[in-house]
C-alpha cells in the first residue's frame, strides 16, 4: 500500500534493519470562538399591481439595507443575492388572469461584533414582510487557527514517534515523509433562531421588541498528519 503522499509509480518508504521505519499519525483538535456571524435576510412584497409591488419591495429593501449599514464597522460584508418578482395566476377561469404579484430580495450580512447581533436580528425581524435566518457562526478562511491546528498535529506526530522509539530503547534518526491527511475546518454552526415573515399590521408597535440573547458557540477545528520516521536500530 502506498503512503498518502507517494506519487504514482513511486515506491513507498521501506524500512531496513539498519534504518527501521516508524509510521505514526498526529492529530489535533481545537475549540475556538467564532470569528464571523452570518445572517440571511429575505425581503418580500405582495400586491395586486406589479408597479406597486415593486415599489413596496424597493422601499423595504432600502429600509433593511440602511438598518444593517447603520451598524458601521460591526458589518464586515453586506451583499444582495437573488431578486425576483412574479405574477400569481388564479386557479379558475380561462386565460392568464393574474391574481397578485409576489416579489422578494435576498440579502446576506457578515458580522464581526457579536454584541450588536441580538439587537439587529430583532429589529430586522420587526420589519414589514421581512424574514431573517441565522446566525451561522464560522471562522475566516484565512484564520490562523487552521495553521495552529496543523502545527499541533505535527507536534503530536513527533511526540508519538519518540514515545514508540523510547519504548524500544532507541531514538529517532530522520524524518522520511510527512503527509497532510486533512484539516477539517468547523462547519458553519447555526444558532436556533429563524425570524418568520411577519406583517407590521399584526405586530405590537407600542414598544420595540426585546433584543435576543445570542451566545456564540465554541467551534471545533481538527487536523491530521501521517509521518514516517527512521529509527536508530534498537537492541532487541
Amino acid at each position: 500500500m502506498t503512503s498518502p503522499s507517494s506519487l504514482p509509480g513511486e515506491r513507498p518508504p521501506v524500512g531496513t534493519p539498519d534504518a527501521p521505519l516508524l509510521v505514526v499519525r498526529g492529530e489535533a483538535e481545537l475549540e475556538v470562538e467564532p470569528e464571523l456571524a452570518r445572517i440571511g435576510v429575505l425581503v418580500s412584497a405582495r400586491g395586486r399591481d406589479r408597479r406597486s409591488t415593486l415599489d413596496d419591495l424597493t422601499r423595504r429593501n432600502t429600509t433593511a439595507l440602511d438598518l444593517i449599514k447603520s451598524y458601521g464597522d460591526a458589518v464586515e460584508r453586506l451583499s444582495t443575492g437573488a431578486f425576483s418578482i412574479a405574477p400569481e395566476f388564479t386557479e379558475r377561469g380561462r386565460g392568464e388572469r393574474v391574481r397578485s404579484y409576489h416579489g422578494r430580495v435576498q440579502l446576506t450580512a457578515d458580522f464581526t461584533d457579536f454584541t450588536v447581533l441580538g439587537e439587529l436580528v430583532t429589529r430586522i425581524a420587526d420589519l414589514e414582510l421581512t424574514r431573517v435566518d441565522g446566525p451561522w457562526w464560522s471562522l475566516r478562511p484565512e484564520s490562523a487557527v487552521h495553521g495552529e491546528a496543523r502545527r499541533q498535529a505535527v507536534a503530536d506526530a513527533v511526540r508519538r514517534a519518540r514515545e514508540y522509539a523510547s519504548a524500544l530503547g532507541t531514538s529517532l534518526a530522520a524524518l522520511v515523509e510527512l503527509a497532510d491527511t486533512g484539516v477539517e475546518g468547523p462547519r458553519p454552526h447555526r444558532a436556533a433562531f429563524g425570524g418568520a415573515v411577519r406583517s407590521r399590521a399584526a405586530a405590537d408597535l407600542s414598544a420595540p421588541a426585546e433584543p435576543l440573547d445570542l451566545e456564540p458557540p465554541q467551534l471545533r477545528v481538527t487536523a491530521q498528519v501521517g509521518a514516517h520516521f527512521t529509527m536508530v536500530p534498537p537492541e532487541l
